[in-house]
């Protein structure tokens, strides 16, 4: 397996280029399956997830061509061959399940095995079968598979969620598009990913209104056509690397990037002391003399603290002055990242979903473990801070969502570099 080395202290300077939105593209290209026409999508990210997702759409008998590096997907789902969303691939992203709406829209049934990903929590399927329920759609799990059936299609129905599911938003609208009547959508995710299928959705003739607020409402259509989309940049990427420059020095701007993007991210970064400023081109952060202020964060939905960015704040947090205390209310397990932070110097306390953080004056370099994707990265920018040098090994869950890092990074002054593995 690949290793990432990171020789710290070096300050930052420079441009990055923020890619397309790794979780808005996994929920653009299953909105293939929904048509007969062909779907294009455009600003794709190169990552290791959207592979994935191509073999499974390939797998169910949709044609996915990748072009201009692999900037632009060409999707046709006219013949539709398979409705089983084999284990071997859902196993491997946890997005695999937004295959499950648009299969029972267009076809009537699906067999869709549960999900894997990153070991962040159990993130249950529950809210997805019970929003496809409540359109009418019969659902049973045996042998660890979904079996799906919408006999005589799906109706719309006013479902309310008890927790705003990005995930099951998305299931919910890509089925509800070709359910016949009005389907209402009360506590529905609000995230920029959510906003941007929508727009795809519309663009293919899709009657939605109330994208971007928590009650999004659709009028089911006959049939969607063709179109061509281009995908939001990624808040999470851009995220990542506006703390490169709070933790490292300097100053660094994030081109295609856009501070409406994460609203309670960087509130929490200017609380800090990073100075952040939207751009024509993008964002530009920077740092200036001295440790950030410790503080406190707790993730929630959107427009509230990603959770996707706990790990890079926890990170920072290591270096600031003063305590701050991370609170994770999204998933569970999702402080794996502390006891690699311990082992550079780090002063963590775990408590359950609560993370207590003593800011030190200096982490240094050790070799760590990456658990997680968001883990894997945050472990790098700790690197960037660090005296000394920091292999973080195991980092293959990187490429799922990260494309480039140590090219990004390294063309804006880091010292980084990859070494293949045997």
């Amino acid at each position: 397996m690949d290793s990432i080395i990171v020789k710290g202290g070096t300050a930052l300077s420079g441009q990055i280029p923020i890619a397309g939105a790794k979780n808005a593209c996994l929920a653009l290209m299953p909105a293939t399956l929904l048509s007969d026409e062909p779907l294009t999508l455009t600003n794709a990210p190169r990552l290791s997830d959207i592979k994935t997702m191509t073999l499974l759409l390939q797998s169910l008998g949709a044609e996915v061509t990748s072009m201009q590096g692999g900037r632009v997907l060409a999707m046709s789902s006219h013949d539709l061959n398979n409705l089983t969303a084999d284990y071997d691939i859902v196993r491997k992203m946890r997005a695999s399940n937004l295959v499950l709406g648009p299969l029972l829209a267009r076809a009537g049934r699906a067999v869709v095995s549960l999900p894997g990903g990153c070991a962040i929590g159990a993130r249950p399927m529950d809210l997805h079968i019970a929003g496809l329920e409540a359109l009418g759609a019969e659902i049973e799990l045996k042998d660890g598979y979904l079996h799906a059936e919408a006999r005589g299609g799906l109706k719309g129905a006013v479902i309310e969620q008890r927790f705003a599911s990005v995930g099951a938003t998305e299931n919910i609208v890509m089925a509800a598009t070709l359910a016949k009547g009005t389907t209402v959508l009360k506590n529905a995710a609000r995230e920029p990913e959510i906003v941007d299928l929508v727009k795809c959705l519309r663009a293919m003739g899709a009657q939605i209104d109330g994208e971007g607020t928590d009650r999004i409402e659709i009028q089911g259509v006959d049939r969607l056509g063709g179109a061509t989309h281009r995908v939001v940049a990624d808040r999470i990427e851009l995220g990542t690397y506006m703390i490169a420059p709070a933790i490292a020095g300097g100053e660094l701007e994030l081109i295609g990037g856009s501070m409406d993007l994460l609203p309670g991210f960087c509130e929490k970064l200017q609380e800090a002391g990073v100075t952040i400023t939207q751009t024509n081109e993008g964002v530009k952060v920077s740092r200036a003399n001295g440790r950030v202020h410790a503080v406190n964060v707790r993730t929630e939905v959107f427009p509230g603290f990603p959770t996707d960015l706990q790990a890079q704040m926890m990170a920072l947090m290591c270096t600031a002055d003063g305590v701050s205390d991370l609170e994770e209310t999204i998933f569970e397990n999702r402080f794996m990242h502390a006891p690699e932070l311990m082992r550079m110097g780090a002063n963590i306390d775990v408590h359950g979903g609560h993370a207590r953080v003593t800011g030190v004056e200096r982490l240094k370099g050790a070799p760590v473990m990456a658990t997680d994707l968001r883990a894997s990265v945050s472990l790098i920018l700790a690197g960037l801070a660090a005296e000394g040098e920091t292999v973080v090994n195991r980092v293959y869950h990187l490429d799922r969502g990260y494309e480039r890092v140590e090219d990004k990074l390294g063309a804006c002054g880091a010292v980084i570099e990859r070494i293949k593995g045997e």
